[in-house]
């Protein structure tokens, strides 16, 4: 079973509208596009969030921490 053709996909598609309405299917799409934008945005964001706490684990192991013989030594 391969992709639906032409006519198929016209079926579909005068069942939509049937059962929707042809107003209503725009404020549908316009909803979905909003849902799978802030859906990307809040995806993008905790990527950002997982980046900065990569480097800020990476600049803390770099950093070498002073111990009680780098502090008394005499300069």
């Amino acid at each position: 079973m391969g992709m639906p053709s032409m006519p198929e996909l016209l079926i579909v598609l005068a069942i939509v509208v049937l059962l929707f309405g042809a107003k209503k299917i725009p404020e549908l799409a316009k909803g979905m596009g909003k849902g799978i934008k802030e859906f990307k945005g809040a995806m993008k964001d905790d990527e950002e969030k997982e980046n900065l706490k990569e480097v800020a684990s990476k600049t803390e192991s770099s950093t070498p921490k002073a111990t009680e013989e780098t502090t008394n030594q005499k300069v």
